[in-house]
């Protein structure tokens, strides 16, 4: 085995591992997607130190938590005027259209130093508005920001370059190229390549309860929650 892969491999090795679990946020984001129904995106939002809800995620908070949340950031158009009247104190309307509203909340936590964030409620509904939550993740990461989203079926992680991760064995990952042109694995059931398409590194599972990916730039990781 050369001594580069060697080095590599235990500099990868002796990184932190990433785990579904044991993420602990500054913040929570809200979206209008569906509502969480997971125990792992619930738990992480009603437990979160800090809660922001994307225009009307709000109504959904407060109908399924009966609180409010600690700041609702958005254009304001799925919102009455009755409840913005209601809610000034903590509505943050910002009506410009260069983002969508979940980077909104993005930023604005990031502006008040909340730079964990969990995401949780950006997918459904709408397939496009799913997509472009998802992808934005890689936007994120690129503002310095650790950031996650969590969906009702498992986690998406933005990573760029190498990594390694624990989960157990036998749970499904899939991985999503970002303009990574060396792309590798160990504990993959099938090996990693430099692939060009969204599709290609995605169904796969662990073989090993630590698995590493070696890259040169960015990617999206998800993992489907443990049976």
């Amino acid at each position: 085995m050369p001594l580069f892969y060697l080095y590599t491999l235990l500099i990868i090795m002796s990184e932190t591992p990433l785990r579904i679990t044991g993420f602990v946020p500054d913040v929570t984001i809200l979206g209008a997607g569906d509502y969480p129904s997971h125990p792992i995106p619930l738990s992480l939002l009603r437990e979160a130190p800090v809660v922001q809800c994307c225009d009307g995620a709000a109504l959904s908070y407060l109908e399924h938590e009966g609180k409010r949340p600690w700041r609702i950031v958005g254009d304001g158009d799925s919102l009455s005027e009755a409840f913005k009247a209601t809610h000034r104190d903590i509505l943050r309307q910002i009506d410009e259209q260069d983002f969508n509203d979940q980077t909104k909340n993005v930023k604005y936590a990031a502006a008040h130093q909340l730079k964990t964030i969990a995401i949780v409620g950006a997918t459904g509904k709408r397939e496009d508005h799913t997509l472009g939550n998802i992808s934005l993740l890689i936007d994120y990461m690129e503002w310095g920001l650790n950031v996650r989203l969590y969906t009702n079926h498992g986690v998406f992680i933005p990573c760029l370059g190498n990594c390694c991760v624990e989960v157990p064995v036998g749970s499904a990952v899939s991985i999503f190229n970002f303009g990574c042109t060396e792309l590798s694995s160990e504990g993959l059931q099938y090996s990693l390549y430099p692939t060009t398409r969204l599709w290609q590194a995605t169904l796969n599972r662990t073989i090993s309860p630590l698995f590493s990916i070696r890259a040169n730039g960015a990617y999206l990781l998800f993992l489907n929650y443990p049976e």
